[in-house]
């Protein structure tokens, strides 16, 4: 995949084939205890102005921002950029503004995710 390639799914125009721990990421919104089998052991998130350190830490701000928030992610693009996933996904809920676009810029470690920084 070149540096601004998207990955689709040839059965399906509008689905994202996403690396493993990256779609796992995004299948557990709604359940964070999936999170441990996505993230290294001190993986690091930046998120609205915070960072996050160890899964520990993760599960707890995801599980606080689905009950607060209910949000809906949709990825829709996904490109490399300087050794990084980058994803852009639609993303849904109760919060001001919503719906926006947000970029998660994932940083894997083999077969897990070592840090992700969500913007605007």
């Amino acid at each position: 995949m070149g540096p601004s390639a998207t990955t689709r799914n040839p059965n399906n125009m509008n689905a994202l084939i996403l690396p493993e721990p990256i779609a796992t990421y995004f299948t557990g919104e709604h359940n964070p205890d999936v999170l441990d089998h996505c993230f290294t052991a001190q993986a690091i998130v930046k998120d609205d102005g915070h960072t996050y350190t160890g899964i520990p830490a993760i599960k707890a701000m995801l599980a606080e921002a689905s009950a607060k928030y209910n949000a809906t992610t949709v990825p829709f693009a996904l490109d490399q950029q300087d050794g990084h996933q980058v994803v852009r996904a639609n993303v849904s809920g109760n919060f001001p503004g919503s719906p926006v676009v947000l970029t998660y810029r994932f940083r894997l470690e083999g077969s897990l995710i070592a840090s992700l920084e969500i913007k605007v």
